[in-house]
Order: structure tokens, then C-alpha cells, then sequence
């Protein structure tokens, strides 16, 4: 199935970190091992105890340096081969409601607001992923019926060059 954890870091720049938890920062930006006590694995990867890990990942994530630490699925091994960036023209005003909406759809990987364009007059996007280009269409007209709003554009991917989080302390 191809399933890697990923962990993204959103305040790397605001913390010191030791020499130990820099190594424990590199190991959780990889797959985690898939063993039984996968975290005991890490711990002596980093030069800690299981405990230590599993409460400086509680204390990351508590405090906004970890934002998300979760599983990654290939969509495409899955028979999801179709995707598309739906772009939306939503009230200001409702954007973080409407943002929440389309976050929450199980079709739905990812979800921005970014300010709008001079040409481009969309603040909201949000990847949709289906098993067909139509599957996406069907979502998105779902989705606008749901939310209230017409104005939208599909722009559909035909080549994926990276899929990988940012990686921090590579040295």
C-alpha cells in the first residue's frame, strides 16, 4: 500500500534544540519503523528512552512545533489517479468556516486560504483526489452544493514531481 509517517514542524526557528533531540527531529521526518515498539526504536537510534521520545513528541506537539504526525498514503497505489486543485472565490468572511468544510472532506488531502490575485480572484484551495477526473468533478460540485458557493475552478495535476515534507537539520 506504500503508507510512510510524516512529520511537519512549524516553529523549528523559535526552539534550541540538543544534540540528541536534532537526531530525533531527523529520525521522525523518515518512515517510522513498522515493529512493535516502533518508538523504542527510535529512542536508541536518538540516544534516549522510549519515554523521553514519547514525551518530547507529546510536548512537540502541544506546543505548535509539531502542527501534524500522522500516516501519508500514496493515493495513486490506492486507485486514486485523479486529483485537482480546486480553487474557490469565498467571502471573506466565511473563509474560515467554509476553509473547515472543505478541510473536513474525506476527498480532500489539503486545504489553503492565500490572499487573492489581481487576475486570479480565489482565495481558497483545497486538492481534491478521486479515482477519475469525473470522481473529482462530482466531489467539487458536492462540496459547492454543501458550501454555498458556485465559483470555483478545477485545475487538474498531469505529472507530480515531489511529494515530500521540508527537512530540517540535515547536515
Amino acid at each position: 500500500m506504500g503508507v510512510e509517517t510524516r512529520m511537519m514542524q512549524s516553529r523549528m526557528v523559535d526552539k534550541e534544540f540538543n544534540k540528541r533531540e536534532r537526531q530525533l527531529v531527523r529520525l521522525l521526518q523518515e518512515s517510522i519503523p513498522l515493529t512493535p515498539r516502533p518508538f523504542a526504536d527510535l529512542a536508541a537510534q536518538a540516544g534516549m528512552e522510549p519515554e523521553e521520545v514519547l514525551a518530547r513528541v507529546a510536548e512537540w506537539k502541544k506546543d505548535g512545533t509539531i502542527r501534524r504526525f500522522g500516516a501519508m498514503v500514496r493515493h495513486q497505489r490506492l486507485g486514486y489517479t485523479a486529483n485537482a486543485m480546486s480553487a474557490w472565490d469565498v467571502p471573506d468572511e466565511r473563509a474560515d468556516e467554509v476553509g473547515r468544510i472543505l478541510a473536513a472532506a474525506d476527498e480532500v488531502s489539503h486545504c489553503y486560504q492565500r490572499p487573492r490575485a489581481e487576475k486570479w480572484n480565489v482565495n481558497l484551495f483545497a486538492m481534491i483526489h478521486g479515482a477519475s477526473p469525473g470522481e473529482c468533478e462530482q466531489v467539487a460540485a458536492r462540496l459547492s452544493a454543501q458550501i454555498g458557493i458556485e465559483k470555483y475552478g478545477l485545475l487538474f495535476s498531469s505529472r507530480e514531481f515531489k511529494k515530500i515534507s521540508m527537512k530540517y537539520f540535515i547536515e
